[in-house]
């Protein structure tokens, strides 16, 4: 099974603010509000939802093609990627263009503000993984992008019958009942936070439970309490890994996503698949940015040994199976 992942590819300007937001905001001024955080620390990292997932995927052997747009500032971001076994067939360069930028304010209740620059990420609707061939045989990850490529990918999944997992994520504040419900109803896979997916039923009028069961698998993260998968109707509640240390949890939901296809990948069983994701996601939270961590696959079946015990199913992994 190949794996296509498509989704924003885009630098991450990180920052920390010293204090809580919810210090700061007044609740009967919200309409009026206009607050300036002046924060600790500036740094730039690699990131986006599309490329945080194709390179945790490729930490645990996985060979992910991903798909998107980029600016003429790519080409450092591109030799990572590939240096971990992306294969970036799938990215086109926009010329005159900047890659896309995100702003992420945390504060030290790990609570996040968030702004986003789209640059060439606008454009990502004139590259698809039909135009590089994927099949009913492989697996598409449509994370969040730009609307319109998003919309494409999905239509054309559905009609080809290629599975996907959708996961807009962020992209769902500017969603309508009706864009949504195109995305999710020829869903493989659909993926979000606990939050994520209360603003989904919401959206389509259903409740949280009818929703993760409108869709053959859903797989929903719940922070420090793990991960609740449901497929066929079973429901399989995931523990969380525990971080070293808790630094970032920028790119945290990218991690876990990139080691849920992983595990699917290899066809482990469910609670085998949800287990890798958590311990995946620990990796990202316990560096600053999405995209500085690394591990080797022994590394990585021993710590899951330390976290969930036995790991004899993680045997094809180490052989580098994924």
């Amino acid at each position: 099974m190949r794996v296509f992942v498509t989704g924003s590819i885009a630098f991450d300007y990180i920052m920390v603010f010293p204090g809580k937001f919810q210090d700061h905001i007044l609740p009967e001024k919200v309409h009026v509000l206009s607050v300036s955080f002046l924060v600790d620390s500036l740094t730039r990292r690699r990131g986006g939802t599309g490329a945080n997932i194709a390179y945790n995927l490729a930490l645990l052997g996985g060979k992910p093609t991903l798909v998107g747009t980029v600016g003429e500032d790519f080409e450092d971001y591109r030799k990572h990627l590939t240096g971990r076994g992306v294969d970036d067939s799938g990215v086109k360069v926009i010329k005159d263009e900047h890659t896309a930028s995100c702003f992420v304010n945390t504060d030290m209740s790990d609570n996040q503000l968030i702004a986003f620059y789209p640059g060439a990420m606008s454009k990502a609707s004139t590259i698809s993984p039909k135009d590089l061939g994927a099949t009913a045989d492989d697996l598409v990850v449509i994370a969040p992008n730009d609307p319109a490529a998003m919309a494409r990918y999905a239509a054309e999944c559905t009609v080809a019958g290629v599975p996907y997992l959708y996961d807009p994520s962020m992209q769902l504040p500017r969603m309508d009942k009706a864009e949504l419900e195109e995305g999710r109803k020829g869903a493989k896979i659909l993926a979000g936070n606990d939050y994520e997916f209360g603003m989904m039923a919401e959206k389509l009028g259903v409740s949280e439970a009818e929703l993760r069961r409108s869709v053959p698998i859903s797989v929903m993260t719940l922070g420090a309490k793990g991960a609740l998968i449901t497929t066929d109707g079973t429901e399989y509640e995931i523990p969380p890994a525990k971080p070293g240390k808790v630094v970032d949890p920028t790119g945290a939901g990218d991690a876990f996503r990139g080691g849920f296809v992983a595990g699917m990948s290899l066809g482990l069983p469910w609670p085998v698949v949800g287990r890798m994701a958590s311990l995946t996601a620990v990796y990202a939270i316990e560096h600053p940015g999405p995209q500085e961590h690394s591990y080797s696959l022994d590394d990585f079946i021993a710590r899951y040994r330390e976290n969930f015990g036995p790991a004899e199913e993680l045997e094809a992994l180490g052989r580098g199976e994924a």
